[in-house]
C-alpha cells in the first residue's frame, strides 16, 4: 500500500514538474498576394511555366545553357550539398530505429585473495577437482541493442525536419539553375549588344572618314579651314579609340560566358545579325498566386518554415523524460572451450532507463528559445520571399511596358537623323551650313544608333528577368 502510494506521488510530482514546461505562442505566416498584378487580367496563362528550351529561340543559347547546367562549378557545389541534405536524412531516420552492436572481447584479470571476488575464486571449484584459473581469463561474444522510445516524437519530429531541409536544398538548387539560365542569356544578349554597337561604330567611321576627305577638298579649294579638318579628323580619333573598348568589353563578356559554362576562354558562337530586329514576344504573368508554387526560392522559404516548426517542437521535447531500453544476448566463460556450453555459458540482460531534467534547465531553456526565435525568423523570411517574388513580377511588367514605347520613339530617332547626316552633308557642300553641323548631325546619328541597340538590349534582358521573376528555368 505505501509502495502503491509512493508511485502515486512521483507521477502527481512528474506531472506537476512538467505542467511548467514553457511555451512560446509564434504568429502564422501570412502567405497572401494580391489576386492580379496591377493594371493586369486576371490569366491564369502563365509563361513561367514554360520549359526554358522553349523559352529560348536562339540554337546557340540552348546550346551554352544545357553545357553550364552539366558543367557549372557553383552548380556542381550544390548538387553535393544536396546530396550532403539527403545523407542527414538517413541518419535521422536511423536515429529512432534500435541500435543493435555486436560485440566479442577476451580479457585476463588477477584479483587479490583477500577480496571478496578473490576469496569466492579460491574456494569455489567448477567440478570437481578443478578450480578457477588464476590469473583468470574471460571471453565473451554478444549482441547488444539500446533504443530510445520516442514517446514524445521527438526523433521523428528532427527526421520530418531533415526531410524538409532536404526539400529546401532542393529549391535552392532551382533557384540557382533558374539564376544561371537568366545570367547566361543576360550575357548572351549583352554580347550581342556589342557586336552590334561595334558594327555601328565601323560603319559611322566609314561616314566620318568620308566625310573627313570632302572636308579636305573643301579646304584645297579654299571653301573650308583647318579647323574643319582638325575637327573632323578628332571625331574619327575619338571613335577609333572607342571601338577598342568595344573590342575589349567584348572579350570579357566571352570569357563571363566561359566561365559560367565552366571552360576555357575562347569564341563564344552567336547570331548577332539581326539582333535590332529581334522580336520581343509577349509574356503572360498569370496571377500572383502562381508564385508560391513556381518560385524555387519562395518555395525554399516555405519548406525552411516547415523545418523550423518541427524543430521547436523536438526542442520542446527535450524537457520531457527519455525513455531508454537497453538489451543483450550472448555468451561468457573463463574458458573457450566453455564458451559455447549453453545454458551455462549464457548471458543475458534487459534495462529500462527513464532520465529527465529536473533542476537547471537552462540549457535546454536556451535551446528552446532559440528554436522558436529561429521560426519566427522563418516566418518573415517566408513573408519577405512572397513579397520580393510579387514586387519583382510588378516592375519588370512596368519595365517591358515603358521599354517598348520608349524603343518605338527611339527607333523614329535614329531614323530621323540618319536622314539628316545626307542632308547636312549636302548642304555643307553648297556652303549653306557650317561644318559644325555636320559634325553634330554624325555624332548624334552614332548616339541615338547605340541608344536603340541598348534598348534593344534592355528588352531582352527585360524579357529574361520577367521569366525568372515568375519562376521559369529551373523545370
Amino acid at each position: 500500500m505505501k509502495h502503491r502510494k509512493s508511485v502515486v506521488i512521483g507521477i502527481i510530482a512528474l506531472v506537476g514538474l512538467y505542467s511548467c514546461v514553457p511555451t512560446r505562442e509564434i504568429r502564422d505566416e501570412d502567405p497572401t498576394v494580391p489576386e492580379q498584378y496591377q493594371n493586369q487580367p486576371a490569366d491564369t496563362v502563365n509563361t513561367g511555366l514554360v520549359q526554358w528550351k522553349t523559352f529560348f529561340k536562339d540554337p546557340h543559347l540552348i546550346a551554352l545553357i544545357d553545357t553550364a547546367l552539366v558543367r557549372n562549378q557553383e552548380l556542381n557545389i550544390m548538387l553535393q550539398q544536396v546530396d550532403m541534405a539527403k545523407n542527414v536524412i538517413q541518419a535521422k531516420k536511423g536515429e529512432y530505429l534500435p541500435f543493435v552492436n555486436l560485440k566479442a572481447g577476451a580479457e585476463v584479470e588477477k584479483v587479490g585473495e583477500y577480496t571478496r571476488n578473490g576469496a569466492v575464486e579460491k574456494n569455489l571449484e567448477i567440478r570437481e577437482g578443478e578450480e578457477f584459473p588464476e590469473p583468470l581469463t574471460d571471453y565473451m561474444v554478444g549482441a547488444f541493442a539500446t533504443w530510445e522510445l520516442d514517446v514524445w516524437k521527438k526523433l521523428r519530429n528532427e527526421k520530418k525536419a531533415a526531410v524538409f531541409e532536404y526539400l529546401s536544398s532542393v529549391e535552392g538548387k532551382n533557384f540557382m539553375v533558374t539564376n544561371l539560365v537568366a545570367e547566361i542569356a543576360d550575357s548572351y544578349y549583352e554580347l550581342m549588344a556589342l557586336d552590334n554597337e561595334l558594327a555601328i561604330i565601323d560603319q559611322n567611321l566609314e561616314i566620318q572618314q568620308n566625310a573627313l576627305k570632302m572636308v579636305k577638298l573643301q579646304k584645297q579649294a579654299a571653301r573650308a579651314t583647318e579647323l574643319a579638318v582638325k575637327r573632323f579628323q578628332a571625331e574619327v580619333l575619338k571613335n577609333q579609340s572607342h571601338k577598342y573598348e568595344i573590342q575589349q568589353e567584348i572579350v570579357e563578356m566571352e570569357n563571363r560566358i566561359n566561365f559560367l559554362i565552366g571552360r576555357s576562354p575562347q569564341h563564344i558562337d552567336r547570331m548577332s545579325d539581326g539582333f535590332i530586329d529581334t522580336p520581343i514576344d509577349a509574356i503572360n504573368a498569370g496571377v500572383p498566386s502562381q508564385l508560391l508554387q513556381n518560385r524555387p526560392d519562395v518555395r525554399r522559404a516555405e519548406f525552411e518554415l516547415a523545418a523550423a516548426k518541427l524543430d521547436t517542437k523536438a526542442a520542446k521535447a527535450n524537457f520531457y523524460p527519455q525513455f531508454t531500453i537497453k538489451a543483450g544476448l550472448g555468451l561468457q566463460a573463463f574458458d573457450t572451450k566453455y564458451l559455447t556450453t549453453t545454458p551455462e555459458s549464457v548471458l543475458y540482460s534487459v534495462m529500462g532507463d527513464m532520465v529527465a531534467p529536473l533542476i537547471n534547465r537552462n540549457a535546454i531553456k536556451a535551446q528552446y528559445k532559440n528554436a522558436t526565435d529561429r521560426q519566427l525568423q522563418a516566418v518573415y523570411e517566408y513573408e519577405k520571399a512572397i513579397l520580393n517574388a510579387y514586387i519583382e513580377v510588378a516592375n519588370q511588367l512596368s519595365n517591358i511596358d515603358n521599354l517598348k514605347k520608349s524603343y518605338d520613339l527611339k527607333d523614329g530617332q535614329v531614323q530621323a537623323l540618319t536622314e539628316s547626316i545626307e542632308l547636312s552633308t549636302r548642304l555643307f557642300q553648297s556652303a549653306r551650313v557650317e561644318y559644325i553641323e555636320v559634325l553634330l548631325a554624325q555624332r548624334e546619328a552614332l548616339e541615338s544608333k547605340m541608344e536603340l541597340v541598348e534598348t534593344k538590349k534592355d528588352q531582352m534582358l527585360a524579357q529574361v528577368n520577367m521569366y525568372r521573376a515568375l519562376g521559369g528555368g529551373w523545370n
